[in-house]
């Protein structure tokens, strides 16, 4: 090893199955040294969102200023992320929750305004919102619910970006859907963004630079011992935590 030593604090992300021990063997070259001010818990609530963060604003679409976002689950564990740091890089986020309750969680992680899902019709509210020119690109990660509304919010030449399938995976897309106003559409994951050592140690140190410049903080909503990871499973599929779940041995 040459990255690392004995006492280090590291994390990482992706790897080969068996996260959930007290001890395992690790591939060294993918482990991440964590700096001072990062705590171990810090990083297994902020690493593997925060690369998935990282690649959406500045790989799959390139977030700058004038760019408008949609976001669905903006108060949710990724979308505590993404948000500030897109506000960061200049954007407008428009955030998209399940529930009422989840308004004041998306407005304080900087959303510029928040719709929720159900009481309104996302579309024409995005389209007054921006006085018809909709928005640059959809990040939605509830699928086939949402697919249309997302596709509809889009500006011509829009991107829509599904990461995630909640609600179950969208219908098969039609050509003539994307032709109508030129749209773009792709479905990202982590592993094609972090599965190259060099790219993935980037990613990464970009994320834990966000975390040191307070562009992005790491938020764990309740912490389980890892004896109780069917109950963490349990409580995170019933949605409305507002943030990350952690295993601790």
């Amino acid at each position: 090893m040459t990255d690392v030593a004995v006492g280090d604090k590291v994390g990482y992300a992706l790897g080969p199955i068996g996260s959930y021990a007290s001890g395992r063997p690790y591939p060294a070259s993918r482990l991440i040294k964590l700096p001072d001010g990062i705590s171990t818990e810090d990083a297994a609530a902020i690493l593997f969102k925060g690369i998935t963060a990282q690649y959406l604003i500045k790989s799959t679409y390139p977030v700058g200023p004038g760019t408008t976002i949609l976001l669905y689950g903006a108060s949710g564990g990724l979308g505590q992320l993404l948000v500030p740091w897109a506000k960061h890089l200049g954007a407008r986020i428009i955030g998209v929750v399940s529930k009422e309750a989840s308004v004041g969680l998306a407005a304080s992680a900087g959303c510029d305004e928040v719709l929720v899902w159900g009481a309104c019709n996302v579309p024409s509210e995005v389209a007054r919102l921006t006085d018809g020119r909709k928005v640059d690109v959809v990040y939605d990660g509830v699928g086939r619910e949402t697919f249309n509304v997302s596709i509809d919010s889009l500006k011509v030449r829009g991107m829509m970006v599904s990461i995630g399938a909640s609600s179950g995976l969208p219908d098969p897309v039609s050509i003539a859907t994307l032709n109508k106003n030129s749209l773009f559409l792709t479905r990202p994951g982590l592993a094609a963004h972090a599965t190259d050592v060099e790219e993935y140690r980037g990613r990464a140190h970009d994320v834990l630079d966000a975390v040191r410049q307070g562009i992005i903080k790491p938020s764990i909503s309740r912490t389980f011992a890892l004896a109780e990871a069917a109950h963490a499973h349990w409580a995170l599929e019933q949605g409305g935590i507002g943030g990350t779940l952690i295993l601790k041995p």
